[in-house]
């Protein structure tokens, strides 16, 4: 009877990582197995067998431990995000809300398409004034949930609107939601539980657009999660869509609940990410922005929030992660 467990092996010989490895492991078992074999069968030669089965075992182990260890570390690429979910959605403050909701959404696709990262709009809903109710954007890059991970909560600017006669500051906010994009989820989601709609897509794309229901809504009936594709041509395409962005926030809901159990565990000061959480206020007049996490400041709002020149808070979230800016407060130019 072989000492590994057949389960294991036959895995090994299924993955295409380790089907060669795994045809030079079954080489050497075989001399493993005769060498057993001898010992079992010939009490002459039994001391030299044995030697042989120990010298034979120890390599199979070798080769094994090789071969899971290519494994492990295929399986924690997959875990991490190959991208993110943006999502923007206005909040107190009516027409000045959308819009700031809508500078908010162009600040980080600036800064993601000025990494070179690959940005798509998959949902959109535009306020009256030209703003967002909400929207939704795929950000493909490795580096993008890095980047955004602390940016989830909700965001506050304070300025004179446009149409403010008497030159009051007004106070609106935005709620920013950062969801991890995955190749294998953590998650498993029962097909039964999904109702799904489609409808004619509303956004740019040619003849394609208001003529054929590519559009695809996704409504989890347990949770009440609603999400939407629009972004692609065909409807199977924003279906599948769709279907990431749904496991995409339900891995999100899941993992703020975590994250709330073991919030006095937490030793950095950034937060728990709960979507509610007020974490940071853009003051026009001021000409400030601050976090209110890390209590750090930055001088340049037109930057910033208009050219997506989110270098300097980026660094400040990921030092603040790090533990550099316990217990300081700091002023970035």
């Amino acid at each position: 009877m072989s000492p590994w467990d057949e389960d294991t092996l036959t895995a090994l010989r299924e993955n295409h990582k380790t089907q060669f490895l795994m045809t030079q492991f079954d080489a050497l078992m075989k001399h493993y197995e005769d060498a057993v074999a001898m010992v079992e069968s010939d009490p002459s030669l039994k001391e030299l067998a044995e030697e042989e089965v120990a010298l034979l075992k120890a390599q199979l182990d070798e080769q094994l431990k090789t071969m899971e260890d290519i494994v492990a570390v295929d399986a924690a690429e997959d875990e991490k995000p190959y991208g993110v979910l943006l999502e923007v959605r206005a909040g107190a403050g009516g027409d000045e809300a959308a819009l700031f909701a809508q500078e908010l959404a162009t600040m980080y696709t600036t800064y993601a398409r000025n990494q070179g990262w690959l940005v798509s709009c998959e949902y959109e809903a535009m306020a009256g004034v030209g703003g967002y109710k909400e929207a939704a954007f795929e950000i493909i890059h490795p580096g993008a949930y890095e980047a955004f991970k602390y940016e989830t909560g909700v965001h506050r600017v304070q300025r004179i609107p446009v149409t403010e006669k008497a030159g009051r500051i007004h106070t609106s906010t935005a709620s920013v939601a950062i969801l991890p994009l995955r190749k294998k989820p953590t998650i498993e989601i029962n097909m039964s539980d999904i109702d799904m709609e489609f409808s004619k897509s509303g956004g740019a794309g040619g003849q394609n657009v208001n003529k054929v229901e590519t559009a695809v809504r996704l409504i989890h009936k347990p949770t009440g999660i609603d999400v939407r594709s629009q972004s692609e041509r065909s409807q199977l395409k924003n279906r599948e869509k769709a279907m990431t962005i749904l496991v995409a926030k339900l891995e999100t809901i899941h993992e703020e609940e975590e994250a709330k159990k073991h919030a006095n565990e937490r030793k950095n000061q950034i937060g728990t990410g709960d979507r509610s959480e007020k974490i940071r206020t853009y003051n026009f007049p001021q000409n400030r922005i601050t976090d209110h996490r890390i209590k750090v400041s930055w001088h340049n709002i037109e930057g910033i929030l208009r050219a997506g020149k989110l270098e300097d808070v980026v660094e400040s979230m990921a030092k603040a992660e790090r533990g550099e800016l316990q217990g300081t407060e700091e002023v970035a130019d």
